[in-house]
């Protein structure tokens, strides 16, 4: 009897939406009898999570960013692929997709998944080294890149990363965000208000994720739906100056177990990220049923319903226009209602995690069997 595929995930800390995709792949790969490894921070609630679903859970301490340590952390990496002996490794984001490879050097079937680029993070020479790396590595040491939009790919490109790609859209667990309390049920147990209309927005409070442009914006929404309330549901390095720029209509709820109560008490849901691969929180909205705002960022238009781009996408970096479409859907409800129907739907047909789980393990066992170092015609699925 063959025995069953083994992988070993290694994930970068402080990325709550990484961890709740991994979570999800993880959990589907288990389903499908696939043996699975995770390389994690310690103590982290995704280690308790993949651990709960019965994957092995090993401790790698590492920072967000490279630094003196990074020689450690691949050396940790390296005892752990001695120990686990997987078919194949699978690096979440920049930080682990830099440790990894560094570790493994190709001598194990390598995917890489950058989960946004590193160099949309950084300018300047910083930026430059960031895309000299990704193109080095990718062509060396990686058997194959999986971008989680065609946009996500396509930015790749244009930076001269040549690269086995997949394009494998990230899936949520479509039952767990459709199910559950009602909105009212959902604010009493938040204490939120019960009638005051209500934007979330869930994301790491960071550079990225735009919190400071939607604050630049809130003031004129407040002057168009004066009763309006805004929850900020996520912690980061950008805290401390957000909530000193916030009036007192925001709720800062922090890092929390569970995201969904807070999409279930929403009217609107918004991510004004300055650049993503394609952001996992506007599908667990649009799974509960509630419409989205997001900025026109690489996998934004991907994410959304046929015809919702004209309501639901905004400019990145542009408070009046964000303001200007909050308030308007804010002050539609049957739109809203419409466009959250439709969002459900959409996210059910295709964006179930089941889904995205087979077709990652379709690269696995393609990458886990191919001749060491060929390369294979991009795969879209």
């Amino acid at each position: 009897m063959r025995r069953p595929l083994t992988a070993l995930h290694v994930v970068q800390p402080g990325d709550g939406g990484v961890a709740r995709v991994v979570t999800d792949v993880v959990g589907a790969h288990l389903a499908l009898g696939m043996r699975v490894a995770v390389a994690c921070p310690p103590g982290t609630p995704l280690a308790a999570a993949v651990r709960g679903l019965g994957a092995e859970v090993h401790p790698w301490r590492a920072g967000r960013e490279p630094g003196r340590r990074l020689v450690a952390e691949s050396r940790r990496i390296a005892e752990l692929v001695d120990l686990v002996r997987p078919d194949l490794v699978h690096a979440h984001s920049a930080k682990a997709g830099l440790a990894a490879r560094i570790a493994v050097r190709g001598r194990v079937p390598t995917v890489y998944q950058p989960h946004a680029w590193s160099f949309e993070a950084v300018g300047g020479v910083t930026g430059a080294l960031a895309r000299r790396w990704e193109r080095w590595a990718a062509a060396r040491w990686t058997d194959r890149v999986v971008c989680v939009s065609e946009a996500e790919r396509r930015r790749g490109e244009h930076a001269g990363v040549r690269a086995a790609w997949a394009v494998i859209h990230n899936g949520v667990d479509v039952a767990r965000f459709a199910t559950g309390m009602d909105r009212a049920a959902a604010r009493a147990a938040l204490a939120l208000p019960a009638a005051a209309p209500l934007v979330v927005c869930v994301g790491r409070l960071c550079r990225q994720k735009g919190q400071d442009t939607l604050l630049q914006a809130w003031p004129a929404v407040l002057d168009r739906v004066p009763h309006a309330r805004l929850a900020l549901v996520g912690d980061g390095p950008s805290a401390p100056a957000l909530r000193a720029a916030a009036p007192r209509s925001v709720t800062f709820a922090g890092a929390v177990a569970d995201t969904a109560p807070w999409y279930r008490a929403a009217d609107l849901v918004v991510l004004p990220s300055r650049w993503e691969g394609l952001a996992l929180a506007p599908l667990e909205a649009m799974a509960g049923g509630r419409p989205v705002l997001l900025t026109d960022v690489d996998g934004a238009r991907e994410s959304l319903p046929p015809g919702h781009a004209a309501h639901c996408l905004v400019r990145p970096d542009d408070p009046a226009a964000l303001a200007a479409a909050l308030a308007g859907l804010l002050r539609r409800p049957i739109l809203r209602q419409a466009l959250g129907r439709q969002a459900r739907q959409h996210v059910l047909q295709r964006f179930d995690v089941r889904r995205a789980g087979a077709a990652l393990a379709d690269v696995y066992r393609e990458v886990a069997t191919a001749p060491r170092g060929e390369l294979r015609e991009p795969v879209s699925q």
